[in-house]
């Protein structure tokens, strides 16, 4: 069984290639703009935009995968707000580009990596996978066109996909040897790590007037561990049951960005921090409804734990500060 991973070389990507690397043939597609060589291990490597036919064209002969497991998009939604042709362009007209080619070339099974971010505010919680189409941004607007688009093609090609919605990514591997870098991080952990290690003097909390329970934003967190086996198990379940699905990835409970915060200055080393106005395009509450997530993959959550996210995090940041890994 050949697996294509576009985005491979990103964050979560990377994780996916290793949970799938004992039993499937890999191949990673990524163009090394968000993407780290490092990141892939000693996997193989095409690099290159998910756009590029004659890439595209050069895989399927030399490759042929049976599954592509698509993570390669922009994600940033502060940004898509400012940059949306750069977001649209890539999450979904390049995206497009890419599936119909492997599409016509007869692909059987398709994993798309989609977002919380199709829901927008919620209209209630938790979020199930029903739950009104509203984005706030871009971003969001773009991974849910990509998702109308594949539920379209499905009425004409002859190929199955799962769409998998996910919640607030975070952590990095046990051994803190794997995990996130950007060279100016917008998630919220990645911004705390830095600050605790001083390339910032405090840290930018975006808005505490939401209506949550502190006045800060409210996100529900899965540790990237458990999110890569969601994508073992969805390829699995995919090729048994031969069944179109959409799945969000969550624990179904959510922290604010003060509870975070005060259990980072805590477990960790202690920082400033200051609020400042909200961003762009960001809900106040996302937090998952998983019973369908549970049902189909029978899932248990083995690191559903905010201090293991957040030392996971602190120990791959000094990891990789030390083998100096940019």
């Amino acid at each position: 069984m050949r697996i294509l991973i576009t985005g491979g070389a990103g964050y979560i990507g990377s994780f996916i290639l290793r949970a799938l690397e004992d039993k499937y043939e890999l191949l990673v597609l990524d163009s090394l703009e968000e993407g780290h060589i490092w990141a892939v291990g000693g996997h193989k490597l095409v690099v290159g935009d998910i756009g590029d036919e004659k890439i595209l064209n050069d895989i399927y002969e030399n490759f042929k995968p049976d599954v592509i497991i698509h993570c390669a998009a922009y994600i940033i939604a502060p940004e898509s707000c400012k940059e949306p042709f750069k977001y649209y362009e890539n999450n979904f007209y390049k995206s497009l580009k890419m599936l119909k080619f492997f599409l016509e070339r007869n692909l059987k099974y398709f994993i798309f990596s989609s977002t919380a971010a199709v829901y927008g505010n919620p209209k209630y919680l938790p979020i199930d996978e029903s739950h009104p189409i509203e984005p706030l941004n871009p971003y969001g607007w773009s991974k849910f066109f990509f998702e109308r688009a594949i539920m379209d093609l499905k009425n004409v090609y002859d190929f199955e996909y799962i769409i998998l919605r996910y919640f607030n990514t975070a952590g990095a591997s046990l051994d803190g040897k794997l995990g996130q870098y950007k060279k100016e991080p917008t998630h919220l952990i990645s911004r705390i790590i830095r600050t605790i290690l001083g390339f910032y003097d405090r840290l930018e909390i975006y808005g505490n007037d939401y209506p949550t329970k502190d006045g800060t934003a409210i996100r529900d967190y899965i540790h990237i561990l458990d999110l890569a086996q969601l994508h073992k198990i969805a390829l699995e379940y995919l090729l048994e049951n031969k069944k179109s699905e959409i799945i969000n990835l969550g624990y179904g409970r959510g922290y604010s960005v003060l509870e975070v915060v005060e259990l980072a200055n805590k477990i960790l080393k202690p920082f400033k921090y200051e609020f400042t106005k909200r961003r762009e395009g960001d809900p106040a509450i996302l937090i998952a409804d998983n019973k369908k997530m549970k049902l189909l993959f029978n899932f248990v959550p083995k690191y559903d734990d905010m201090e293991l996210i957040l030392k996971t995090s602190y120990n791959w940041e000094i990891y990789r500060i030390e083998n100096n890994l940019k």
